[in-house]
């Protein structure tokens, strides 16, 4: 079986309240790898039923979040667009990787510790076990890249631990190297949005004040409220970089900037260093109202009067997923010895 060369998989979880922080850190990512990369991109439904998913919701956000991806300029006819429950083979491998993945890494990994909090007893064992299904899902295609966040690179590691056991493990029957070792890719000045009330915290969904986040659902009135009233300190922006150090809020509107602008934060420290942020907080608002506004249109569009074109597409998405997991699931059936 042939290995691919530049085959990028990943996913974004439908749990509603699309922010910010996943476009900047995901999303628009995925649309740069098009002209570099054979692109798989998922909705991770079976992720998002770790915690209890209202059913009517959890449909609604899958199709919200395939959405995004084609009104972020996600081309389907070129790349795979599907959510994850329709091609079992995820599911499959997750299990014969279960055996393969140790007691001990899981136990390692902080996003579950994070997710969980004090009353990890009453966690779903999926909680804990998600991230041998997130190796399944790269696995299953033989993704050589995969694009994540800072807090994601732990469980590529654990998936890079667990295809080079399995590979170890039945390299006599012919799984010596089948599993490449997918690689991060970690871009842009922005790669983890903080939240606009606690910039020592990461942007989030889950977080209970909306003024944390900065929605793809936003009118340009909310987004400029939001960026209005986002933590600052009294003290003009600084000239360097490394006058950002300490001043968390700060930091984290300068890197939006730089990231919606596509440029350094050294560029934008040069444009508004010593400058107020009564002067630097219009022009942030300006250019996030210019930058998502067409995103958040197309996809009020889609969700409103073209969802059998969303279904459709995630319906063809998933046949061509098929056509690539299948096999590598079958393959994966006989090195392990199953009849």
């Amino acid at each position: 079986m042939n290995k691919p060369q530049n085959r990028v998989f990943s996913g974004v979880q439908p749990t509603g309240n699309l922010h910010l922080g996943n476009y900047l850190g995901a999303i628009r990512n995925f649309v740069g790898l098009q002209d570099t990369h054979e692109c798989i991109y998922c909705v991770v439904d079976l992720h998002a039923i770790t915690a209890w998913q209202d059913p009517k919701e959890l449909a609604a956000n899958t199709r919200e979040v395939a959405a995004a991806y084609i009104a972020a300029g996600i081309d389907p006819e070129k790349h795979i667009i599907f959510n994850q429950s329709k091609v079992s083979a995820h599911a499959e491998l997750a299990w014969i990787l279960n055996c393969v993945a140790r007691v001990g890494w899981l136990s390692r990994m902080t996003q579950f510790k994070d997710k969980a909090g004090k009353d990890r007893e009453a966690a779903s064992v999926g909680l804990y076990d998600y991230p041998v299904l997130m190796a399944a899902d790269i696995l299953v295609y033989r993704a050589t890249h995969v694009p994540v966040g800072e807090d994601q690179k732990q469980h590529l590691e654990l998936s890079r631990d667990i295809a080079q056991k399995f590979n170890n493990d039945f390299a006599v029957n012919g799984g010596a190297d089948f599993f490449p070792l997918p690689e991060p890719l970690i871009m842009g000045p922005a790669t983890r949005v903080m939240s606009l009330r606690d910039g020592t915290k990461k942007m989030s969904k889950s977080d209970p004040s909306n003024w944390s986040r900065i929605t793809l659902k936003d009118t340009a009135d909310d987004i400029a409220a939001k960026i209005r009233k986002a933590q600052t300190d009294p003290d003009p922006l600084p000239e360097t970089v490394e006058g950002l150090e300490g001043r968390a809020g700060a930091d984290n509107l300068v890197g939006i900037y730089a990231a919606l602008a596509g440029i350094a934060k050294a560029e934008v420290l040069k444009e508004f260093g010593g400058k107020q942020f009564g002067v630097f907080k219009p022009a942030l608002a300006e250019l996030a109202v210019a930058r998502l506004s067409p995103i958040t249109g197309e996809m009020k569009r889609m969700m409103e009067n073209d969802q059998g074109y969303i279904d459709a597409t995630l319906e063809k998405g998933a046949e061509r997923a098929r056509a690539i997991a299948d096999p590598v699931y079958k393959r994966v059936r006989e090195i392990v010895g199953f009849i």
